[in-house]
């Protein structure tokens, strides 16, 4: 069972939500004059939502397959419909992958199962929205702006 909690802090729409007593997240709404874009907007949350947990998905199980897997980052885009509740209709997701040696197979496999076993905040979003995806692997050793390894 997840608590959350969201306490309207000011200016404008500003906002601190909470999740079972964790770290809080500003949301704002970003649109004036009630917006100050101190935060990401609802509707982003629920992006940055789908991104993390496919990634967790995705890295624990290239983990598991020992992939050398030594930086990661995942772009997403998506459109909204032009009509009240202007709900995601079209989201993408890619996935890039660094490290030298990684295998394509173990990648499309790794998302495979992201996309229709593990991933909650994909099922709920594919049932307005169409997902796709796409991935790309840089064979590099270093890790794009980020020290040390996955574990």
């Amino acid at each position: 069972m997840s608590e959350i909690k969201a306490t309207w802090v000011g200016p404008g729409l500003r906002l601190l939500g909470e999740a079972n007593g964790g770290p809080a997240v500003v949301m704002d709404s970003g649109h004036p004059p009630y917006g100050t874009q101190t935060g990401a907007s609802p509707m982003e949350l629920v992006l940055i939502g789908l991104a993390g947990c496919t990634s967790m998905d995705v890295l624990s199980i290239l983990d598991k397959k020992h992939e050398p897997v030594t930086g990661y980052q995942i772009h997403v885009t998506a459109e909204c419909a032009d009509t009240y509740p202007q709900v995601y209709t079209k989201i993408h997701l890619e996935y890039v992958f660094y490290g030298k040696g990684v295998r394509a197979k173990s990648v499309e496999r790794a998302i495979e199962l992201s996309e229709t076993t593990y991933c909650g905040v994909n099922a709920m979003l594919s049932k307005t929205a169409e997902i796709t995806h796409s991935y790309r692997i840089v064979e590099e050793e270093v890790r794009p702006h980020q020290p040390g390894a996955i574990k």
